[in-house]
């Protein structure tokens, strides 16, 4: 069912609820911008907008200019550092934004405020991950290196960089449950996972040979230490087991007829989780223990879909079923959609 939709100022290539309380209404979309010539630009917003499922409403509320963005993501709920939006864009910066509160009449709105920015290479920033206590964030850059960046009192700086990879590095994540762990995928087509009690950082394993195409997204479960997701150009999204560290000892995939840009676990439902599947729209998968199955796909965007997040609110009913609003978007077309799946998340 779809909410609403609208188009944005540029290219969108990643959409993010706020998971804090009282924020959950809140969301952040990102954009990216070639300017062609001999002299390309690349520039880029995030656009904050309160989203309201029970009327419908998608309703624009502030827009940050910046550089061209590849990546955005909140801060993790639990540590003591406020409601921060992280940045990662093409000029090689790693730019933190606080969200404030904005009082218009009596209805609390948001806005962004940059509190920190640092330069972390003259490659371009391709994606970020916040560690679960939200005092380190992990860069991914297009020379191929991974940096960890540490977040003190709004003052970051790095404290580890390595050449994890041999071409553009597009996918980085902590491990939720080990975060001395971070996982890294890349256009080499390796998979990665690094040590960070070692400096420089230690090869805890790698695997080269099961994806066919370019590593583009990681995702560990939230709620089993055990299960990890990745996605490819290859189309597969593919279920690791994660149990011995040094060699996933289990790996299963299915396909989803696009390459996989990014997959969200379901914020409370174990098992869901919203997949892009960049030329094939947006798919929501079952995964029970190591097999995956799709049970609705989405296909009203008419470009590349690359940005996808659930809601963090209460479960939404629909007749008797339930299921949970989500926001998408969609590179060349600069759309931006509200819907709610049709399945039942329940089951």
């Amino acid at each position: 069912m779809d909410f609403a939709h609208c188009y944005l100022d540029g290219n969108a290539d990643a959409v993010e609820f706020c998971p804090h309380d009282s924020f959950h209404h809140i969301l952040a979309a990102s954009t990216y911008t070639l300017q062609e010539g001999d002299q390309p630009t690349r520039s880029g917003s995030i656009s904050l907008f309160n989203v309201n499922a029970d009327v419908g409403s998608l309703d624009l509320i502030h827009r940050v200019e910046t550089a061209g963005i590849f990546d955005i993501k909140w801060n993790p709920v639990g540590g003591n550092v406020g409601r921060l939006l992280a940045q990662a864009d093409a000029d090689g910066y790693l730019r933190i934004h606080r969200l404030d509160n904005s009082v218009d009449g009596s209805e609390v709105l948001g806005i962004l405020k940059e509190i920190s920015g640092e330069h972390v290479s003259s490659s371009m920033c391709l994606c970020l991950d916040w560690n679960p206590s939200a005092t380190s964030i992990s860069v991914g850059l297009s020379d191929g290196s991974v940096s960890v960046i540490s977040l003190l009192e709004s003052q970051v700086h790095a404290v580890q960089e390595w050449k994890a990879h041999e071409f553009e590095l597009w996918a980085t994540s902590f491990d939720i449950q080990q975060p001395q762990l971070v996982y890294t995928g890349s256009d080499d087509c390796k998979f990665s996972c690094w040590d960070l009690r070692d400096g420089p950082s230690k090869l805890a394993f790698q695997n080269s040979k099961v994806h066919k195409m370019g590593v583009c997204c990681i995702a560990k479960s939230p709620s089993d230490p055990y299960t990890l997701l990745t996605g490819s150009y290859d189309e597969y999204l593919r279920v690791w087991d994660v149990r011995s560290i040094s060699k996933p000892i289990n790996e299963s995939s299915i396909c989803l007829g696009g390459g996989v840009w990014r997959i969200k676990h379901h914020p409370f439902v174990p098992g869901f989780v919203l997949a892009a599947c960049m030329h094939n729209g947006f798919a929501v998968v079952n995964i029970k223990a190591d097999q995956a199955e799709v049970i609705e796909m989405y296909s009203n965007h008419g470009s590349l879909a690359y940005g996808a997040d659930w809601h963090r609110g209460d479960l939404c009913h629909k007749s008797t079923k339930k299921s949970t609003v989500v926001a998408t978007c969609s590179f060349y077309d600069k759309l931006l959609r509200i819907w709610m799946p049709e399945c039942d998340l329940t089951t």
